[in-house]
C-alpha cells in the first residue's frame, strides 16, 4: 500500500484526536511501570500507585544502567560538558532539573515552571545553601561545583515517550523533506546515534539516566496526574495553576496511527530501527512498543 501524503496523515491525526478526546479506548500495558492498568477517561492515579510505578520504573532503570560503558562521571572538559549536558535544563528558583526532548510533550511543562517563576511562587522548604536565582536555564553554562551541586540536589525529572511514537510526531511536525515516512526512517537509520538530530536521538544517550539520578520518569499519556503527585511531593501545591496536557487525548491516536505507519517499512527498517533504540526499549517501560517485539542485533555497548 502506498504511503499517504503527510497532509492526509495529518488531518486524519486531528480527527483522530477529537474522537480519543470524547472517548478514550483501553490502552494495553506491559510490566516494568508503564501503568499496565487501563488509562480511560476519568482514571485516577493515586499517590500509592504513583510512588510505586515509580519504584519499578527507577528499578528497570538501575538494572539497565548497571551495564558496563556507560555514562557515569562529569568531564573535566566544558566543550565536553558542553556537549553532553546539552539536553538537560534547570530552574534555579523552583529547584527542578529536566532533560528537554522534542516531541515526548513536555512543552506544556516548560511553560507551567515560567509560570510559576513569574507569580513569584517559592518552595517551602528551600535548599540549605545561599543560592543565586538566574534566568539562565542550560545546566551546561554552569561551573563544574554548581554543576555538581545541581545535580545532587535539585529535583530531576525525566519524560519519557515510546520512541517509535517521537518518529512519528517527529515526521508530521515537517522535520526534513521526506515525501514519506519510510524515506525518513532511512535518514534517522543514516545518521546514526552520535550525530542524530535531538529530534529522534534516543533518550538514553540525550538524557543520561545512568549519571543524572533522576528522581522521577514520568511517561507520554499520564502528566497531569503524574506531575501533579510530583510537585506535591516537592512541597508545591499548585493543582489549580497545571495546564491543560494534551498528551492522554493524542496516545490512542498514536498508538492507531503506529499501526498504520509500522506496516510502510521493510521488514529490515523494522529490525534497524529496534537496534537503533534498543538502549531506550531496555531502559524504559515500552512493552506495548511496536518497535520492541523486533529482534535486534547483539548488543554493542
Amino acid at each position: 500500500m502506498r504511503f499517504l501524503p503527510r497532509l492526509v496523515v495529518s488531518a486524519a491525526l486531528a480527527i483522530a484526536a477529537f474522537l480519543s478526546w470524547r472517548l478514550l479506548r483501553t490502552l494495553s500495558g506491559g510490566q516494568g511501570g508503564d501503568l499496565a492498568s487501563e488509562a480511560e477517561e476519568g482514571f485516577t492515579l493515586t499517590l500509592d500507585t504513583f510512588l510505586h510505578v515509580q519504584q519499578l520504573r527507577k528499578k528497570r532503570l538501575r538494572a539497565f544502567c548497571n551495564r558496563p560503558h556507560k555514562v557515569t562521571t562529569l568531564p573535566r572538559s566544558q566543550q565536553e560538558r558542553a556537549y553532553l549536558l546539552s539536553s538537560l535544563r534547570v530552574s534555579t528558583k523552583l529547584d527542578f532539573l529536566y532533560c528537554q526532548v522534542p516531541s515526548v510533550g513536555m512543552e506544556e511543562w516548560q511553560q507551567f515552571l515560567e509560570k510559576l517563576e513569574k507569580k513569584n511562587v517559592t518552595l517551602p522548604v528551600p535548599l540549605p545553601y545561599h543560592w543565586r536565582h538566574t534566568k539562565e536555564t542550560q545546566l551546561s553554562k554552569f561551573n563544574q561545583t554548581e554543576i555538581e551541586t545541581m545535580l545532587g540536589s535539585y529535583t530531576k525529572v525525566l519524560f519519557v515517550r515510546d520512541p517509535f511514537h517521537r518518529l512519528i510526531a517527529t515526521f508530521l511536525q515537517g522535520m526534513g523533506i521526506n515525501p514519506s515516512f519510510s524515506s525518513f526512517v532511512e535518514d534517522v537509520l543514516g545518521s546514526g546515534i552520535r550525530n542524530a538530530s535531538v529530534a529522534w536521538k534516543p533518550l538514553v544517550s540525550l538524557c543520561l539516566p545512568c549519571f543524572v539520578q533522576y528522581d522521577y520518569v514520568v511517561m507520554f499519556g499520564f502528566h497531569r496526574q503524574e506531575l501533579g503527585h510530583l510537585l506535591r511531593r516537592a512541597g508545591l501545591s499548585v493543582d489549580s495553576l497545571l495546564p491543560k496536557f494534551t498528551d492522554t487525548q493524542v496516545l490512542w491516536t498514536y498508538r492507531w496511527l503506529s499501526e498504520q505507519m509500522f506496516s510502510e517499512l521493510s521488514a529490515q527498517q523494522k529490525k534497524k530501527l529496534s537496534h537503533f533504540y534498543r538502549w531506550d526499549l531496555s531502559a524504559f517501560p515500552f512493552s506495548s512498543s511496536y518497535l520492541s517485539d523486533r529482534p535486534s542485533t547483539p548488543e554493542t555497548w
